[in-house]
């Protein structure tokens, strides 16, 4: 069990660490806060947060640094987020309200969150949902292309000529049109997206490629037709901070550009709370040394999600301020439209 001053030393760890990309010792600590306890005394309380696995020593350094643990119990039980000041405030109003419509909102929002935070800022572009799927259809055209047409209960028609990369007799293109049709009938695109990838995962070795193919199409027809999109600014801002990620950014920005990722987190996180947040390992594949930051807003009904993504050395607190009250701001400005 890690005692209230343990968790205060936790604190003032990750601060200083987010505010100096250096590890902190207990020398330092002493120095920079006032505990009223020696050096020795934080020591041991190190130790016990490093039994917990709340923080680690990076190297030979003496000093620590959180983990993703550590991060977790800090944004649940010991950050404290403050409201905007009344000049940030009045800065978000004035450079939203100069927007032209929707399209121009969203990209400012999106400008904005990236300077308010130095992070990359993400702005869903909430769109009603069409409706289910009610059938997938595929119609065998030459010996290796198809045409995937995608049906939902809307009465809304998708459709796509595509090369399957191996031959395929019509037959054939029924059965798997028929096996798609199971597999995603009756959900909405977002679980629809969910489900092809392991469709595809599983198709016999004999039409495997074709499957994939067919799949990867009607995930794109399905991202069209829910609406779903996201808008991205700041990307510069990860760059600059690449020495907080092992090796190289590149398979973050990689992630962030295939959007159904972000889109699934987003759904994912939705119910989460008013300011949700994923810290490093609660992410998946090259995202696990990221954290992101979200919240909800709506526009005619519709729900979307703002929020930041940056490295597990971030400002929580500001950044959690900052997408509280740009998602809230956002949300009275659309409403009032």
């Amino acid at each position: 069990m890690v005692s209230d001053r343990g968790l205060e030393v936790l604190r003032a760890i990750v601060e200083d660490y987010v505010a100096l990309r250096e590890p902190v010792g207990s020398k330092s600590i002493v120095e920079r806060h006032a505990f009223g306890v020696s050096a020795a005394t934080i020591r041991n309380d190190m130790a016990l947060l490093e039994e917990e696995e709340l923080i680690v020593a990076p190297h030979t350094s003496s000093g620590r640094v959180p983990t993703d643990k550590g991060y977790r119990v800090f944004v649940d039980r010991l950050q404290r987020m403050q409201p905007l000041t009344p000049a940030q405030r009045q800065a978000i109003a004035r450079f939203l309200d100069e927007s032209v419509d929707r399209d121009d909102v969203l990209a400012r929002t999106a400008r904005l969150l990236s300077s308010l935070t130095n992070q990359v800022a993400l702005v869903q572009v909430p769109l009603r949902r069409p409706g289910a799927v009610r059938r997938v259809e595929l119609v065998a055209v030459t010996e290796s292309k198809v045409l995937a047409v995608l049906i939902l209960d809307s009465g809304r028609v998708e459709q796509r000529l595509l090369d399957v990369g191996q031959r395929i007799e019509p037959d054939q293109a029924s059965v798997l049109g028929r096996a798609f049709t199971e597999t995603i009938a009756e959900l909405a695109p977002a679980e629809a997206v969910q489900r092809l990838s392991s469709t595809a995962a599983s198709a016999p070795a004999s039409i495997a490629a074709a499957t994939g193919a067919v799949a990867q199409a009607l995930t794109e027809m399905l991202q069209g037709a829910g609406g779903d999109r996201i808008v991205m600014a700041g990307a510069a801002n990860l760059v600059r901070e690449e020495r907080d990620f092992q090796g190289t950014v590149t398979p973050v920005l990689d992630a962030i550009e295939e959007q159904v990722t972000l889109l699934r987190l987003f759904d994912e996180m939705g119910s989460e709370g008013e300011v949700a947040t994923r810290i490093g390992r609660e992410l998946s594949g090259p995202l696990g040394e990221a954290a992101v930051v979200a919240s909800t807003y709506t526009a005619d009904g519709s729900e979307g999600h703002v929020g930041v993504l940056g490295p597990t050395r971030m400002d929580y607190a500001g950044n959690m301020a900052a997408v509280r009250a740009v998602a809230r701001y956002l949300t009275r400005l659309l409403s009032e439209d």
